[in-house]
């Protein structure tokens, strides 16, 4: 259950490994030198990138740099869903970026991807579109299309960085938490009462111990972990046609008010309307 170190291999005659890999039911925690460009269409899921944990809505675009531990998009996901990767070396082309002037932007792009970059709006489309052009091409129209793909990006305001600071593995090559655990107990037990003095057990600290490590390495309280994670649950179960009481009790919360309220501040409207909008 610990970070584990990817092992990249680009596609023979490429510069570029691109792939859709299916990984829903496997806990990957995991970091390797190439940056890592991923897009997700599925109902909702967890992006946990560095320190940044949180959830995501129909699709995902995120440029992710080397070295960053992240979790795979899809990680947990319940529903169908369709998913392409794109990795990459740091210097796949040389010193192009750096010595190319038409290449600046790109260079600037990469240069920031230490941060986890998630891209929305007409940007994500675009690029969704492109990537699925790609699959199709022979080798050297993808590698063209692609960096037309790392144009599109740089040059985008839809942009937002995920972390704050570096949170490349040298700052959790000593992890004592193993994520993997945290994961699989929250995920085992999110529909009771998930107890941090088990979680903390677990990992072989003491609750308060447990409870400031946490709270460095993700920038959130061990309950407010939880309470994404149901909330994340919730999404799917109100998709599937449940009704917003059967939800609130299925994820574990007792009072209705409350999930309504938390619903709300996560998401930014309450069950009902979340589910009339996406049914």
């Amino acid at each position: 259950m610990k970070i584990q170190k990817e092992i990249v291999l680009p596609g023979p005659g490429q510069s570029f490994k691109l792939f859709q890999p299916s990984l829903k039911n496997y806990f990957f925690w995991h970091y390797h030198p190439e940056y890592e460009l991923v897009y997700v269409e599925a109902v909702t899921g967890i992006r946990h990138v560095g320190q940044h944990i949180s959830s995501f809505m129909e699709s995902d675009l995120v440029l992710i740099g080397p070295n960053v531990p992240h979790l795979n998009f899809d990680y947990g996901i319940e529903t169908e869903y369709h998913q392409i990767v794109v990795q990459l070396k740091q210097n796949f082309l040389g010193d192009a970026f750096k010595e190319t002037p038409e290449f600046s932007r790109i260079n600037e792009l990469f240069e920031k991807a230490y941060l986890g970059l998630s891209f929305t709006g007409e940007t994500k489309r675009i690029v969704a579109k492109k990537l699925e052009k790609i699959q199709t091409l022979a080798h050297f129209e993808q590698l063209l299309n692609l960096l037309e793909v790392f144009h599109t990006l740089a040059t985008s305001s839809d942009v937002t960085e995920l972390n704050e600071k570096d949170t490349s593995v040298k700052l959790f090559m000593d992890d004592k938490i193993r994520m993997g655990s945290v994961y699989q107990y929250i995920h085992a037990n999110y529909d009771q009462d998930p107890d941090v003095n088990v979680v903390a057990a677990n990992v072989h600290l003491s609750t308060p111990a447990f409870c400031r490590y946490f709270k460095r390495q993700t920038k959130m309280t061990f309950t407010d972990f939880v309470n994404q994670y149901r909330i994340t649950q919730a999404k799917t179960l109100l998709l599937k046609g449940l009704s917003v009481s059967e939800v609130c009790y299925e994820v574990g919360f007792e009072s209705p008010s409350h999930f309504n309220k938390l619903f709300k501040k996560l998401t930014s409207e309450n069950p009902s309307a979340f589910k009339k909008r996406y049914a």
